[in-house]
């Protein structure tokens, strides 16, 4: 492949030459060479041959106020100049993170005052592992261990993480999951609902949750952990009847719930959290992504107070991360926040932009090669079929990865699930970058469909 730009080949050459990209064939992505990207501003991307590419991925899901804010820059500045870095260990703190305490704990559902910081989500969910069965040994209940979590949730990438998340492909590598973590079916009515209709899928769903705790005994299981929305699964949102069984089952047992907000938090959903959302009543609260826009790394567990009043009875929480709480991502993460409320952000995404981008989206429905549209706030999913009726795949096709690719070709990211393509843009977009996203998608779609056809 030629190169408008002879830099470009001098990376892609250091690429091949010593990096380890994340969920890469490393074989693959060296014959191939990666896509440079070299600036950003507001949602669009700029590639080292000139090319300017909406972004409606927000990156990995996190760039909220969108990219090239100097005001987060300027916030870093200041912090590294006057406190760089300097550890929570050993009964000490620093003015950045006890000041993004608070202030998470003002956004955050009522009751939840607290927060343990990470460097990031992965790290957030290993902390609750942790927290979870220290909270039931103070109790005095040590044998109640074991975590339920979802099939193709997604909860990291670290031993816990990937543990916790239920994707097989994960699993296959490295003996996951690691024991005291369980699964229950997840609820994707549209790849998994048969013949029921949504809400009574979304009842079958919930019910296994109950199920499985009746299996395990409740004397051993400690927590239930779920995204309000699956992300990188799909962008699964339940069926209106999930969410209330689940609460329900929840009220009846002795086990805590802990949602993963990664994803959903800071507004992707149109609330500050998808608790907010779907009033979920979680024991803890996994944050990243968002938190900082994805400036600078930073992630987190906000802690119900029912649960530190026990916490505090039980000694040294034998756990940390040398970055808990690190000064400057404080300090950005207090910017980013700053912004969102200051501007509106959310309230503006959730009374004019969410609800544009969910009407456009849906206009896509009438392509042939759409099964369906979903989506919340600013989160959406496109599932790709042969057929519209049976929801029958273009089987062994990868479909998914020939639209990823036209849609890389012609100006735009949306991700790949399979056969289901997914976005979750900048929280600032536009209504005028909503019509380009939904043009450009739908252009794309129409390459892919000819690309099957063919």
């Amino acid at each position: 492949m030629t190169h408008k730009n002879p830099q470009t080949r001098e990376w892609q050459t250091l690429s091949s030459d010593h990096h380890l990209a994340p969920f890469s064939d490393f074989k693959q992505l060296k014959e191939k060479g990666p896509r440079i990207i070299t600036h950003a501003k507001g949602v669009y991307l700029w590639d080292s041959e000139g090319n300017q590419i909406l972004d409606g991925m927000a990156g990995l899901w996190c760039v909220a106020i969108g990219y090239g804010r100097d005001e987060l820059a300027e916030a870093a500045s200041r912090q590294m100049r006057e406190l760089p870095y300097y550890n929570l260990f050993f009964q000490t703190a620093h003015p950045p993170a006890l000041e993004l305490s608070k202030v998470i704990a003002d956004i955050a559902p009522e009751g939840m005052n607290h927060v343990f910081f990470t460097g990031s989500g992965s790290e957030g969910n290993d902390t609750m592992l942790r927290m979870v069965r220290h909270y039931w040994a103070i109790k005095g209940q040590p044998n109640k261990k074991t975590i339920i979590s979802r099939v193709n949730g997604y909860h990291g990438s670290t031993v816990a993480g990937a543990s916790l998340g239920g994707m097989t492909f994960m699993h296959e590598q490295g003996d996951l999951p690691i024991p005291g973590i369980v699964h229950i079916p997840q609820p994707y009515w549209f790849g998994e609902g048969g013949d029921m209709s949504p809400e009574e899928f979304g009842i079958w769903a919930a019910n296994q949750l109950e199920e499985k705790i009746l299996e395990l005994g409740v004397d051993n299981v400690g927590a239930f952990i779920a995204e309000p929305i699956q992300g990188a699964g799909g962008v699964i949102v339940p069926p209106d009847s999930y969410w209330p069984r689940i609460k329900e089952i929840l009220a009846k047992y002795d086990i805590l719930f802990v949602a993963d907000e990664v994803i959903c938090g800071f507004g992707r959903t149109g609330e500050w959290f998808g608790s907010d959302f779907y009033d979920l009543k979680a024991d803890m609260m996994t944050i990243a992504k968002g938190l900082t826009s994805g400036y600078v790394p930073m992630g987190g567990l906000i802690v119900r107070d029912e649960v530190v009043a026990v916490l505090n009875e039980g000694g040294d929480f034998n756990h940390g991360f040398t970055y808990s709480g690190h000064p400057v991502a404080a300090a950005v993460a207090l910017e980013n926040i700053r912004i969102l409320r200051e501007e509106k952000i959310i309230q503006h995404a959730h009374e004019k932009t969410a609800p544009y981008l969910q009407k456009r989206l849906r206009e896509l429905s009438d392509h042939p090669l759409v099964g369906e549209v979903r989506g919340v706030g600013l989160l959406g999913a496109i599932e790709l079929v042969k057929d519209k009726a049976t929801r029958a795949r273009y089987e062994g096709r990868g479909a998914g990865m020939i639209c990823r690719q036209f849609c890389f070709d012609n100006g735009l990211i949306m991700r790949a699930v399979g056969d289901t393509m997914i976005i979750a843009p900048p929280l600032v977009i536009s209504e005028a970058e909503i019509d380009e996203l939904v043009t450009k998608a739908r252009k794309c779609l129409d390459l892919t469909l000819s690309a099957l056809q063919g």
